[in-house]
C-alpha cells in the first residue's frame, strides 16, 4: 500500500519545507543561503518559460534546486511559455503575471529568489 506524500511549501520562499527551504520557523530571514544552483535543462519547458506556483511565486525552468520538472503539472501549476520581453523583471504585486497554459487561473506576484539570482547572472 503506497503512502501519499504531501508537499508542504514555505510561504516566504516557496521551497519545499525540509528540501531547500532555509527560512526560520519564526519568520526571520534565513541564516544561510543555500549553495548556488547550476541551471539544468528541462525537456518540456524552454528556459524563458515563467512557471507559476499555487503560492503565487514565479520560477524559471531549471533555475532553482528545489523544483523539478516532474512537479510542474496542472492543476497545481500554470505557466507562460512565451512571455513578453521584460515580464520577469516587471513581475510584482502591481504587475502580476497570469498563466497562459496549464492552470490559467494562476497568477504570480513575486519571483523565486534562487531563480532571480540565476536570471541576473545570465
Amino acid at each position: 500500500m503506497g503512502r501519499d506524500v504531501i508537499e508542504e511549501r514555505c510561504e516566504r520562499c516557496d521551497c519545499i519545507i525540509g528540501l531547500g527551504c532555509a527560512c526560520s520557523p519564526d519568520g526571520a530571514a534565513p541564516k544561510a543561503k543555500p549553495t548556488p544552483h547550476t541551471r539544468q535543462e528541462w525537456q518540456r519547458f524552454p528556459a524563458d518559460t515563467i512557471l507559476i506556483s499555487s503560492t503565487q511565486y514565479a520560477h524559471l525552468p531549471g533555475a532553482c534546486g528545489h523544483l523539478t520538472e516532474e512537479l510542474v503539472t496542472p492543476p497545481r501549476w500554470g505557466w507562460i511559455p512565451d512571455p513578453a520581453p521584460g515580464l520577469w523583471d516587471r513581475l510584482g504585486i502591481s504587475h502580476p503575471a497570469t498563466a497562459t497554459a496549464g492552470n490559467t487561473t494562476r497568477q504570480a506576484v513575486r519571483r523565486c529568489e534562487d531563480c532571480q539570482t540565476v536570471w541576473s547572472a545570465t
